[in-house]
């Protein structure tokens, strides 16, 4: 910091522990500001513009440590310079615009400054620029010439400021000076995965500044929640900018000779228009869908679910060929079971053919032996019986009773016999 022995009246913002609706407050340097709710930057590099503000210079040293001072006692003023801040892509008719942030001595805070800070701003810019302040500077010149000059030069700069506060209070016409102000459009297309955070990050906090709605969910690191990050996503694929175009108007409707002429300056600059808002969007659509390709959190998802589907495929297959085999086994048992039972019916066949033919055998057995024993009771009339009734014995007689009647014809003798083959009649 700078010597502060002549400057002891000076009361610098410096850092504060202070907690605002819940949250620290965090301060940095102009080079990079930080939005912290009503609160300007501070450190060094706003320390020493805030010095020079006041008309307070460093004192610097020499190697001996001797304080020497620099210059003289004149009072140094803070005059923010028309082009202390880039003016890319400011191509409009040919001029240059003017930085309506450094005017007012907001450099440091440009798109983040609050009204407040703007009205504070201008009243302190407006006070020490005013050209009734500045009018002994006009004795300091030699010649008249000189003197106008310097006259032109103290009004320029007070209409300039007072410029500036109208553009900047105005929503529309700061939205657009806002969108021509110095912007880095690259996009990040590729990383190693350990820095995703770390080349992404930045570049959606640079665009979430043309965010519609500033609810901007936060990139997170690699203990995210999934749902978070799901979340953070589909605000950046549903992102509405509400960043203007006004450099690519070609036409200038003031310069329009009739209504006819401005109303066609019209249409061609908002086809113009409409060209870089889709131009605008793909470059958004672009960041997203490089950091969603790139982000390991949601590469990891998709490998666990890519393994996930696969295990399930595998069961799904394995289940599959489970019950092929089971299937196959089946149908074995079955081809098995009905060869068995083909086999069965043959054999039962065959044994039922042989069992059949072994009857008509032995059927034709008993009733030639029953014809033999019937034959001499039939020659000696013994009984009143014709071999026609034989016949029909022999035919009407199972072999179970055909061999009862023969074996007891068998042991009888004479008369006996006929007695036997009257019973077996009956």
């Amino acid at each position: 910091m700078p010597s502060l022995t002549s400057v002891s009246a000076i009361k610098l913002i410096t850092y504060s522990e202070e907690l605002v609706d819940g949250k620290p407050l965090y301060a940095s340097s102009n080079s990079f500001p930080v939005k912290a709710l009503n609160r300007e930057p501070a450190g060094y590099a706003f320390h020493s513009a805030a010095l020079n503000l006041h008309g307070c210079a460093e004192e610097p040293t020499d190697s001996e440590g001797d304080d020497k001072k620099v210059g003289d006692d004149k009072e140094k003023e803070y005059v923010p310079s028309f082009n202390s801040y880039s003016n890319k892509g400011k191509k409009k008719s040919g001029t240059q615009h003017q930085d309506h942030y450094a005017l007012l001595g907001l450099s440091n805070l440009r798109y983040l400054a609050t009204e407040d800070q703007i009205r504070k701003s201008y009243r302190e810019a407006a006070l020490k620029h005013h050209p009734d302040k500045l009018a002994s500077l006009l004795l300091t010149e030699e010649t008249e010439e000189a003197k106008e000059a310097k006259k032109e030069e103290i009004e320029s700069r007070f209409k300039a400021i007072q410029k500036a506060y109208e553009v900047l209070m105005d929503p529309m016409k700061r939205r657009i000076f806002d969108s021509t102000d110095e912007f880095d459009d690259e996009v990040p297309t590729d990383c190693a995965p350990q820095d995703f955070f770390k080349v992404f990050g930045p570049a959606f906090k640079r665009n979430a500044r043309w965010s519609v709605n500033q609810r901007i969910p936060d990139l997170g690191d690699d203990n995210t929640k999934l749902k978070d990050v799901d979340k953070f996503y589909n605000f950046w694929y549903a992102f509405k900018s509400w960043r203007e175009f006004p450099d690519e108007e070609e036409h200038d409707l003031e310069q329009a000779d009739s209504r006819e002429e401005r109303r066609w300056m019209e249409k061609e600059n908002a086809k113009t228009t409409a060209k870089a808002r889709k131009k605008e969007h793909a470059r958004i659509r672009t960041l997203v869908d490089n950091a969603y390709r790139k982000d390991p959190r949601i590469v990891k998802r998709k490998e666990e679910e890519k393994a996930e589907k696969q295990q399930k495929k595998d069961a799904k297959l394995m289940a599959k060929k489970k019950l092929e085999e089971e299937a196959a086994i089946a149908a074995a048992e079955e081809k098995r079971r009905k060869d068995e039972e083909e086999k069965r019916a043959v054999e039962s066949a065959q044994q039922q053919k042989k069992a059949k033919e072994k009857e008509k055998k032995l059927i034709r057995k008993e009733r030639n032996r029953l014809r033999i024993l019937s034959a001499p009771l039939v020659a000696q009339r013994l009984l009143d019986i014709s071999q026609e009734d034989i016949e029909n014995l022999c035919m009407t007689l199972n072999i179970e009773q055909l061999q009862n009647l023969c074996d007891k014809m068998g042991n009888q003798q004479g008369l006996e016999l006929a007695k036997v083959i009257k019973d077996g009649r009956e």
